[in-house]
């Protein structure tokens, strides 16, 4: 359970975006019932489980629109783990409500675990350009496992570029895309980690693509859009 909660603190970080469109913003808006599937590759191309992401419960109108992101994750023996996180946008920004996290379907996978997550917003600008620079952002996660040790892991997402504009094709089609660098870094117990990836992201539908790399920049692990409709 602890690396499928791993697996849901660096997808947050990855899929913030993934949304349709509507009023509030150019990039990452919301829409009732929208959905999304992403398929996950390792570093030798090899089919690595699935992303399956559903918008819901969307309130508010114009430039201030809340909403939740329904997640299912499959890993590759057929694995499934579902957790949802509520999705802010203000006409300016896109944000997570990393508080969100903490819900009871996902404690309860969890098994006997107590946790205290906090951190600053991943954020999301409505308008990008080449050459921007996007805040940084972190989740700081303290839990208490039954019968357990405790552990205390911190997250961050720094060093976030709007690199290039670039066209990418998936099974889910052609897409003119933003390419965003960032570098997350992990620290969990004594062990410092950290990986820098790529996001190819597109108007109207949000993410398209995702790559992670090692310190040495070779490929470890990938998504891309395979089903998306709203």
């Amino acid at each position: 359970m602890k690396h499928y909660f791993l697996l849901l603190i660096a997808t947050i970080f990855c899929f913030t975006a993934a949304s349709a469109q509507t009023s509030c913003s150019q990039y990452y808006p919301l829409v009732d019932g929208a959905s999304f599937q992403y398929t996950n590759y390792d570093k030798k191309g090899k089919e690595d489980g699935k992303l399956n992401y559903k918008v819901t419960n969307v309130n508010g109108s114009g430039d201030n629109i809340s909403a939740t992101m329904v997640m299912d994750i499959e890993d590759k023996k057929g694995n499934t783990y579902s957790s949802e996180y509520d999705i802010i946008c203000n006409g300016n920004v896109v944000k997570v409500d990393f508080k969100s996290l903490m819900n009871e379907q996902m404690l309860s996978q969890m098994g006997d675990v107590e946790m205290d997550i906090s951190g600053t917003d991943v954020e999301w600008p409505n308008n990008l350009g080449v050459g921007q620079e996007l805040p940084d952002g972190n989740v700081n996660v303290k839990m208490k496992m039954g019968g357990m040790m405790n552990m205390n892991m911190n997250v961050e997402t720094i060093n976030r570029k709007v690199e290039k504009k670039e066209s990418v094709t998936t099974p889910a089609g052609t897409f003119d895309c933003f390419v965003i660098y960032s570098e997350t870094k992990s620290k969990m117990m004594m062990a410092n980690q950290t990986y820098p990836s790529r996001v190819w992201l597109t108007e109207g539908v949000g993410m398209v693509k995702q790559e992670s790399y090692n310190k040495k920049g070779d490929l470890m692990a990938s998504s891309v859009l395979t089903q998306f409709s709203k």
